[in-house]
């Protein structure tokens, strides 16, 4: 299907040598972001700096095709337009976790998990199936590391219990956040955008479902024997843990009734809820007794995960620029046009595993390809699913290599893409025949 871009600066931006270098830049930048892990340079950095190139240099270009300082003011606005928002609402989640975190609310589920004296296949389900559930309330990568950790902690001389859980884990935070727009950055993103209404995302749910149950079934029947040795952990939430999730349900309830019912964006929503925090760790603050933590809003905020609200914003302007540019408008051409929207987004899905699935579903997004509700969705599926294929595809699998001291590694999430691959392949045809 044609798309319709936003104006362009170029009709051939294969024509201009500069335009090609602008396409240069965001591949070189972006390669520093895939090899991450062996550099250590946070992914917020090369993004950034990339960023700034491409818009330095198109300003450059822009006088010789009859691009004025207003339509390039226009085009940076749009995209300031779009990260602020997404960048209000996460900041405002992040907020929410981090005091969550702060009163031992993530401690005292994992001190009742390990108490419950489970063996292995039943350790292996419980933690699969609160991540799968847990995700689109809280964050993926958030349950991802909480389940982790009760994995780490029963089962640390399993190493084979550990590597399977492990994996059966980034498999439920990934399918778990793939139908829920706060469950993932990808479905923030296309429900801010307007592309799919709020109830919409939860005809994602058998389809995710699906996606989880397949894989995980065949590896449960892998998981060890037996069950681990007792133990005996003592973390109970603290003073206002309750309040505040309260206050979380309510802040997104808001953002959902200011979007539906009033027509404000859900960031608004999202906003006043942090303020509800603000207020209320204020309280806790104030009424604070010898021993008890103290409370500093502020000090959440600080703690927040800026270099992944930072990467984002190199990420959308860079494609941006390239938006601008028109490369886009060619990528939706040859894609979308060429190969029709259901190959494409299998495709893409496929592909985010590789590349992540944030820009490649702005790059979606910015593609303006017209399609069905039916095919925003699958294109939402793909790009959270697809992630599972390795354990680089999601911040999920990376966070949890890094928290698993060596028993879980990208070698041994591989030799379960296939069947993590049939997943994704039932998940999709089971969209495919249930939403069209």
């Amino acid at each position: 299907m044609a798309a319709e871009p936003r104006e362009t600066l170029l009709g051939q931006p294969t024509a201009d040598p500069l335009s090609i270098f602008c396409l240069f830049v965001f591949f070189l930048s972006y390669l520093f972001v895939i090899t991450e892990e062996k550099t250590q340079l946070r992914k917020s950095k090369p993004v950034m700096l990339g960023a700034g190139i491409i818009w330095i240099v198109i300003a450059y270009v822009a006088p010789e095709y009859g691009v004025d300082r207003a339509q390039l003011r226009l085009a940076i606005f749009h995209d300031l337009d779009e990260y602020a928002s997404l960048l209000l609402f996460l900041l405002s989640a992040m907020t929410y976790i981090s005091v969550l975190d702060k009163t031992d609310v993530f401690a005292a589920l994992r001190t009742w998990l390990v108490n419950k004296k489970l063996n292995y296949r039943q350790l292996f389900w419980v933690t699969g199936l609160i991540t799968f559930f847990l995700s689109p309330i809280a964050d993926n990568l958030t349950t991802a590391l909480v389940m982790g950790s009760v994995v780490l902690a029963i089962g640390a001389d399993k190493q084979k219990f550990v590597g399977v859980a492990m994996v059966s884990i980034v498999c439920a935070a990934n399918a778990g956040g793939a139908f829920s727009p706060f469950g993932d950055i990808t479905t923030l993103m296309v429900w801010q955008s307007g592309r799919v209404e709020f109830t919409e995302f939860f005809l994602l749910f058998i389809p995710a479902l699906v996606a989880y149950l397949v894989p995980t079934t065949i590896m449960s029947v892998f998981v060890p024997a037996g069950a681990p040795h007792p133990m005996d952990e003592r973390t109970s939430m603290a003073r206002g843990a309750r309040r505040t999730i309260f206050l979380g349900i309510l802040t997104i309830t808001m953002a959902v009734g200011f979007e539906q019912l009033l027509g404000l964006p859900p960031f608004m929503g999202m906003m006043v809820g942090m303020s509800l925090l603000m207020f209320h760790t204020y309280y806790l603050r104030r009424s604070r007794v010898t021993g008890e933590p103290s409370y500093d809003v502020f000090e959440a905020i600080r703690s927040a995960e800026w270099d992944t609200l930072l990467f984002f914003f190199g990420v959308m302007f860079s494609v941006g620029a390239l938006t601008f540019i028109g490369y886009m408008g060619l990528a939706s051409e040859y894609m979308y046009g060429t190969w029709g929207a259901t190959k494409t987004n299998v495709v893409l899905g496929a592909a985010s595993a590789v590349i992540d699935n944030i820009p490649v579903m702005f790059a979606v997004l910015s593609m303006q390809p017209q399609m069905e509700v039916s095919q925003w969705l699958l294109i939402t599926l793909a790009c959270g699913v697809g992630g599972s294929l390795l354990s680089v595809g999601s911040a999920a699998g990376v966070a949890l290599m890094g928290s698993s001291r060596g028993q879980y590694t990208f070698f041994g999430h591989l030799r379960w893409t296939p069947v993590i691959a049939l997943g994704y392949a039932a998940g999709i045809g089971t969209h495919l025949v249930l939403n069209g």
